[in-house]
């Protein structure tokens, strides 16, 4: 295990500010997710960490020791990649062994070493197999043995499960969380999805433009998210935002319910045309208007409405977050 610090890091590419001053502590053991869409600079980072780029400028800070100029194979770090590049060529236990080969290991600590990480990954049946006998989700594990062999201080992973299908990617999924658990290495994992990085991440990292909006453990980015644009990102359906009185009003939608079923708390009311509405069996989508503003409820419950009608809807005061009109950073009222 290993605590990593990324100190003020920056890498620009001419005038495009690829990462633009990022600071952020990882702990011993922890799986911290970097979240953000095409371009926000995660994989960047991510390759800056690994090694494969140099910062324009700040620190990479790996148990005490500023690793800036410490090349990729010394950091103690191993990264898995979004195409697993296996060696199809090669059985699944002389990929997983590959690192360990190249580094002149004794045979029997080889076989010691990848024994125990495909134990781990539930794949020791699958080493004598050639990587086209074996299906995605097996690829996956295999790219993470390899990379655990070397018994890394930190575990860089870009979008591993993107290539996988829906199903498959939720097992998986449960699986790299367990594993990671148990093995107790400090994680870096990449993705656009927000479903791996609420069910994966002890803390998220959302990015965008090269910088850290917002960093907390899941619960927090949902419920309280810093900005805007974390609000807006976060969220399926997001955070519907509404202008009131110069603030900008954001509430999630599944908080937004008719006013006969709302509670007797403290509440915020609007009146809601509703548009369309979509039933998805234990819930329904109405999507409709607040004046000129389209916004969306999440019902769970049995509510008959009516698609061209109006409604006294509200919401929980308490749930209600209010954000500048032009920064779009949260204020707290």
């Amino acid at each position: 295990m290993a605590f990593v610090e990324l100190r003020g890091i920056k890498k620009y590419f001419g005038t495009v500010k690829a990462v633009d001053g990022v600071d952020v502590e990882i702990k011993d053991g922890e799986f911290l997710v970097l979240l953000g869409p095409s371009g926000s600079g995660k994989t960047t980072l991510m390759r800056l960490c690994a090694g494969l780029e140099k910062p324009t400028a700040g620190e990479l800070v790996i148990d005490g020791e500023v690793v800036n100029d410490v090349p990729p194979r010394e950091r103690g770090i191993a990264m898995v990649f979004q195409s697993y590049a296996l060696y199809p060529h090669k059985t699944v236990f002389k990929n997983i062994a590959f690192p360990l080969t190249v580094e002149g290991m004794d045979r029997s600590e080889i076989r010691e070493k990848v024994e125990w990480a495909a134990g781990l990954l539930g794949i020791g049946r699958l080493l004598e197999r050639m990587p086209s006998q074996i299906s995605g989700g097996e690829k996956q594990r295999v790219a993470i043995a390899r990379a655990l062999v070397r018994k890394p201080k930190v575990l860089l992973m870009d979008e591993p499960l993107s290539n996988l299908d829906a199903k498959v990617r939720h097992t998986a999924r449960v699986e790299l969380k367990k594993f990671q658990q148990e093995i107790g290495v400090t994680t870096i994992y990449v993705t656009h999805d927000q479903a791996e990085a609420m069910g994966l991440g002890d803390r998220i990292a959302v990015m965008s433009e090269g910088r850290v909006r917002q960093i907390g453990i899941p619960e927090d980015i949902y419920h309280d998210p810093a900005d805007t644009f974390v609000a807006g990102f976060i969220g399926n359906p997001p955070m519907n935002f509404v202008e009131q009185n110069g603030v900008i009003v954001g509430f999630r939608p599944e908080v937004f319910l008719p006013a006969e079923l709302a509670s007797t708390e403290d509440q915020t009311k609007f009146r809601f045309k509703v548009v369309r509405v979509e039933n998805l069996g234990s819930f329904k989508l109405a999507y409709g208007t607040i004046g000129e503003t389209g916004v969306i409820a999440n019902l769970q419950l049995r509510v008959p409405l009516e698609e061209g009608r109006e409604y006294d809807f509200s919401i929980r005061s308490k749930d209600v977050r209010y954000y500048h009109r032009e920064t779009g950073v949260r204020i707290n009222k």
